[in-house]
């Protein structure tokens, strides 16, 4: 067995070559599944299968082992679910335990008020997150009604990149009813307006927006300051109009993401792969765009 190099420190562990960025990561945990995903039965059978729980200690290893860095997305969605949130401080602790390997964005009610700016410039100046998360379609809110305005006014003034779900959502998919959920919250449309009103705002729309995502498409060419996450699908079952706006036109606004656990950054990757992609754009896609918008060196 060789012996340890004598320069090395026990628990020393080596600098991590990095390979991509995932913008869109969930730590496993019960409320953060329920807040944003619903019943167990309904998003298991969305996703097709048994959905992946590991410790924040297994998904950092899983990480490192990869060569990623994650975004970590909190929640908090009480007012329209009931779910208890998950709360900052804990997203903040993996990120400060794992430096090197994560990044957070906190999870804010909008239903909340002077609470929610309260909560937001505390995650942002205190615990050192980098933005917020948002689901529409749970949280049963427009983002371009103008009774949040003042909360994207915080979010602006503090520099928070704002993370919205859009498109189809797993929450109440395929029951009677979907279990009372309305997609039209998720429509992008309602960035257009968000991006108008702010344009100093970073907004990253979530998911390929199915089936709006050709008007997600016309937003991302219209605003600057409009984003897109390629979350929630593997490459193949991304719209193919889609895929070729987000390595062509719009190449330096769109980025991977895979939505761990629902779909693991490996899956993704791989089928990401098989596409006949540009060496320079698939760079842009995988970390130059993230770097840029996290305000990474």
């Amino acid at each position: 067995m060789p012996r340890p190099l004598p320069f090395v420190k026990a628990g020393y562990t080596p600098p991590m070559q990095l390979k991509a960025i995932d913008f869109h990561v969930h730590p496993c945990d019960a409320r953060l599944a329920a807040a944003w995903a619903g019943e167990q039965a309904d998003y298991e059978r969305f996703f097709r299968g048994k959905i992946l729980d590991e410790t924040p200690e297994a998904m950092a290893a899983r990480y490192r082992g990869l060569g990623l860095m994650g975004v970590l997305l909190g929640g908090d969605g009480e007012t329209t679910t009931g779910v208890e949130p998950y709360p900052n401080d804990e997203l903040a602790r993996i990120c400060r335990a794992n430096p090197d390997l994560f990044l957070g964005f906190a999870g804010i009610d909008p239903w909340k008020g002077e609470a929610a700016i309260r909560e937001l410039e505390r995650s942002i100046k205190e615990l050192g997150l980098r933005g917020a998360k948002f689901h529409p379609g749970r949280q049963r809110f427009a983002p371009s009604d103008p009774q949040f305005s003042p909360l994207w006014e915080a979010a602006s003034d503090l520099g928070a990149i704002v993370l919205f779900h859009t498109g189809m959502m797993a929450a109440g998919a395929g029951t009677p009813g979907g279990r009372g959920e309305r997609l039209e919250y998720t429509r992008p449309i309602h960035l257009d307006a968000l991006a108008a009103a702010f344009p100093k705002l970073t907004i990253v729309a979530a998911h390929p927006s199915w089936p709006w995502h050709e008007e997600m498409l016309a937003i991302a060419r219209h605003k600057a300051n409009v984003s897109l996450d390629l979350s929630g699908y593997l490459p193949r079952y991304i719209p193919e109009s889609f895929m070729k706006m987000a390595t062509g036109l719009l190449q330096d606004q769109a980025m991977f993401g895979s939505d761990y656990p629902f779909i693991t950054p490996e899956r993704w990757l791989a089928d990401f792969d098989q596409l006949d992609v540009k060496d320079s754009v698939r760079e842009k896609l995988l970390i130059g765009n993230a770097k840029r918008i996290l305000g990474l060196p």
